[in-house]
């Protein structure tokens, strides 16, 4: 079993575009979830596809199931998501030997950026780069699964990301 341990932060600039490295284009779709758990599919850049069941209360840190799944499974089971199917474009950028994650959301969420940090235990404390706004960890507003099942659109995507 793999733990999951992030922190998650609006981005108030795009200077993060000069440091990035690397993208994927991002189609996630939630096929099951609860309080406690969600099931998603992710399939990136249209060629590969990976199932996910995430498990725990905490958002800053749960317990994580990732597998490799055919692409054609995963495109059946995004239409029959729950909710809104997430689109977005994750960028890749190395600040201060640890590796950030800038999400880039299209689709009912356009206009939203957000970034993100694994840690490799909670009491972590990266460098946070001058790009980064708001801490939102632990908000549950900014959990894709959250997003996925419940239509937040307007209010992140139009107002709270103005206030980072």
């Amino acid at each position: 079993m793999a733990k999951e341990i992030e922190r998650k932060f609006l981005v108030r600039n795009d200077g993060w575009k000069a440091e990035a490295t690397s993208s994927s284009r991002f189609l996630q779709a939630y096929i099951a979830g609860g309080d406690d758990r969600s099931v998603r599919v992710r399939i990136s850049d249209g060629e590969k596809a990976k199932l996910t069941i995430k498990v725990g209360r905490e958002l800053l840190s749960r317990d994580e199931f990732e597998y490799d799944i055919p692409l054609q499974d995963a495109q059946d089971l995004a239409r029959a998501a729950l909710g809104t199917v997430l689109e977005k474009t994750r960028y890749k950028i190395d600040h201060e030997g640890y590796v950030w994650e800038v999400d880039v959301y299209d689709g009912a969420y356009k206009g939203l950026v957000v970034a993100e940090v694994e840690m490799e235990h909670e009491e972590a404390a990266p460098a946070l780069p001058d790009w980064v706004g708001v801490e939102v960890t632990g908000d549950r507003r900014y959990s894709n699964h959250v997003m996925a099942t419940e239509d937040l659109s307007g209010e992140l995507a139009d107002g709270l990301q103005a206030a980072s």
